[in-house]
């Protein structure tokens, strides 16, 4: 308890499937730590931030700092503003210790297939994407990420917390976990039903564990809420082991120490199965990593205050409060069979932590529930047909009863419009169509073979011939196409077999946004920075190779003109027409003190000048990196240190006053790097770039998710 009483530490996490993970940690340390060393705030003395013991190769850090302390004090505003900024641009996840644990558990490589069943706000979520892209030079892994939640609104954060990450291989849905429908995927020409190789588990729970962080838990707390939450539990982790295919892992966590939520599920799950499912032996895959094990004997108090320790001593009154699966077994050979001591316990006193509780599940063989024929089966349900193709050892599993096919809304014929057939009296209701709640999404619409769009894109950039085409998509079914969009081939399936059987969010990562009046040009689709390591292996044109120096002129110069950059920049420069260029930065390995990961940035090579297309924290991101302290000073009346921004590029004293000769002591203020948010651009009769302000997207100014979302909100005119 008197760990419960003490400020929870901040905890973060650098991104570690991105190729500067290593320059963020270097950053970090040589940094903003020593920056640390010594310091006292309010009579308390900060401690530098330590590695998380059990987290791989130091990704993960946790300092004594409290969010207040770490918000308030000034002393603090440059290592806080680097952790909004860096969390904003996607490379660093400021995420709860506990947290952290599940994903690790699963063991993900890049072809599994995850679900994540309730997702939002997006913290495991982001993990599990990471895990996907573990190899940076595979752009399109063969696995992918589908991330669930119940609310609506929940859900688009959860997308802002995805796309922070720009791969093609995550789609957001929005179902109740409990009930999420079957998905049907094509394997060889043929439907089947998916399954999924990893399914994480987080399930909604009274989180008493998290009492160090939420004040509110302590007066809103009372035993009802765990016997409240126990079924609904117990649900989604039944239609989680469903779904996973044999040999899969389902890890189910909690952020509660209550076992009618954590053990009591595991318990009943398990015995349930009739061995098909087994809990894994993972006290050896997180070394460090401080915890006890699972509890096999507890009893179950209701809010008055009443202990129960078995079934039979409940009265009748309260059977529909307290179920017999909220109790242990007391069966003491089954129960030794179950092995829950392998269920994991962490306490906040082990780690100065908040309270967590994991569990990893193995399946083994099918569901004995999935074992029994259906009743009735529609002949022209895709299930079945999937069913059919099934291979001889799958048959068990994959045989679904008609409840599925109601499921996706196609049922089978009711006795009402068959009258003929009342014999089949026992068979589900008739299907019903999927009800939609919350804001309606625009449709996913794939380019066709003979799109116009896509000739000119392709002939532009010289895209190579294994780009594969078919997996553009757009949000809109008329009118222009204002932004395109790729996903994965694999969720492509999932899209093209599934739209009337799941409510989709969002999905693709963004490569391309229209220029109006960009076809003088050669091309009315520019290259959108939020996809650009997903589409640059593709791209054999329009390619500028740069210089560190070249880099820092483009960071931070509105409209630079090219007698700014190298010779080779200029001369490669000049042999381009006006338009979208890509510009990359290869590492020195002769010069170890320089960045020493690849960048590539999206630029407009106008008539005179080349301009960087990158968001405002991501330019700060790449500057902090290069040696550059970016910081924010407070705007005080009278400031005039905002550049002047002129007519088709940035002027001469503007551009010589942001010229970055000593890189490595230089100090940049926001106000002095004048940004672009990656919106629509004009392009003017000299080939330069105009913001328009009417098109501008200005991230989370309205509380509609096409504001709070522009890069997953549907292509609409405003």
């Amino acid at each position: 308890m008197n760990a419960l009483r003490e400020p929870l530490p901040s905890t973060f996490r650098i991104t570690g499937y991105k190729s500067h993970a290593k320059e963020i940690l270097h950053c970090l340390k040589m940094k903003y730590f020593q920056e640390l060393q010594d310091l006292e705030v309010d009579g308390q003395k900060i401690e530098a931030p330590q590695p998380l013991s059990w987290y791989p190769d130091e990704l993960a850090w946790h300092t004594n700092m409290s969010r207040k302390i770490l918000r308030k004090s000034p002393l603090l505003e440059k290592f806080h503003q680097f952790l909004v900024s860096e969390t904003e641009s996607g490379n660093i996840s400021r995420q709860e210790a506990v947290s952290m644990i599940p994903p690790l558990l699963l063991k993900i490589e890049p072809h599994h297939k995850i679900l994540d069943m309730c997702a939002a706000p997006g913290s495991k979520t982001a993990q599990l994407i990471e895990m996907l892209h573990a190899d940076m030079n595979i752009p399109f892994p063969e696995g992918f990420v589908i991330a669930n939640d119940v609310d609506n609104k929940r859900c688009y954060l959860l997308v802002h917390q995805a796309k922070r990450l720009s791969s093609p291989c995550i789609m957001v849905v929005n179902h109740d976990a409990s009930s999420i429908p079957r998905l049907l995927v094509d394997v060889n020409g043929s439907k089947e039903i998916l399954f999924y190789d990893r399914i994480l588990c987080d399930v909604p729970c009274s989180g008493d564990g998290t009492m160090r962080k939420n004040i509110d838990v302590w007066k809103k707390w009372t035993t009802s809420n765990s016997l409240h939450l126990h079924g609904l539990q117990l649900r989604i982790a039944t239609r989680g082991v469903e779904q996973l295919a044999e040999g899969g892992r389902l890890v189910y966590s909690t952020c509660s120490l209550n076992p009618v939520e954590d053990e009591a599920v595991i318990m009943s799950l398990l015995e349930k199965s009739e061995g098909a499912l087994e809990l894994a032996d993972v006290s050896s895959e997180l070394p460090g990593l401080k915890w006890m094990p699972g509890i096999t004997s507890w009893k179950v108090m209701t809010k008055e205050g009443q202990w129960y320790s078995d079934w039979s001593e409940v009265p009748t009154s309260r059977h529909t409060q307290i179920r017999p699966t909220m109790f242990p077994l007391k069966d003491q050979e089954k129960l030794k069979a179950l092995n829950i001591e392998r269920c994991l316990r962490i306490l906040p006193h082990h780690q100065n932590t908040g309270g967590f509780f994991v569990a990893v599940l193995v399946k083994k063989g099918c569901m004995p529930w999935n074992k029994r024929l259906p009743k009735l089966r529609h002949k022209n349900s895709p299930i079945v047909a999937a069913e059919a193709n099934a291979e001889p050892e799958e048959e068990e599993e994959r045989t679904v009863a008609v409840e599925e096919s109601t499921e996706a809304g196609r049922g089978p014929e009711s006795t009402e419009a068959n009258p003929n057939k009342k014999e089949v009296a026992c068979c589900p209701p008739p299907s019903k169509k999927m009800k939609v709640f919350g804001y309606k999404e625009e449709p996913f619409v794939f380019l066709s073979d003979d799109d116009p769009v896509f000739t000119p894109i392709q002939k532009f950039y010289e895209l190579a011939p294994s780009f594969p085409k078919h997996n553009v998509l757009t949000r809109t079914h008329e009118g222009k196409k204002k932004h395109l969009y790729m996903v994965s081939k694999e969720l492509r399936t999932v899209l093209l077999n599934n739209s009337e059987r799941m409510k989709v969010i969002n999905t693709g990562v963004k490569v391309w946004s229209r220029n109006n009046d960009g076809e003088q040009f050669g091309c009315a689709f520019r290259l959108a920075q939020e996809g650009i390591y997903t589409l640059y292996p593709y791209i054999r044109a329009r390619i500028i190779s740069v210089t560190i120096e070249d880099v820092q002129i483009l960071l931070t110069q509105e409209n630079p003109f090219l007698r700014k950059f190298g010779a080779d920049a200029q001369k490669q420069a000049k042999q381009l027409g006006m338009g979208s260029v890509v510009l990359r930065y290869e590492p020195d390995v002769m010069k170890p003190e320089t960045l020493q990961c690849p960048v590539v940035l999206c630029g407009w090579r106008g008539k005179t000048s080349i301009r960087a297309f990158v968001p405002k924290n991501e330019r700060f991101h790449y500057l902090r990196m290069m040696g550059v302290d970016v910081f924010r000073e407070k705007k005080e009346e009278g400031d005039s240190k905002v550049l002047d921004q002129k007519d088709g590029g940035a002027g001469d004293q503007a551009s010589e006053v942001m010229d970055c000769e000593d890189d490595k002591n230089m100090e940049v203020s926001e106000e002095e790097i004048k940004v672009e948010n990656d919106g629509n651009e004009d392009i003017d009769d000299k080939g330069e770039v105009e913001q328009s302000e009417s098109e501008n997207c200005n991230e989370h100014s309205n509380t509609t998710p096409e504001a709070q979302c522009p890069a997953e909100a549907s292509d609409k005119k405003t």
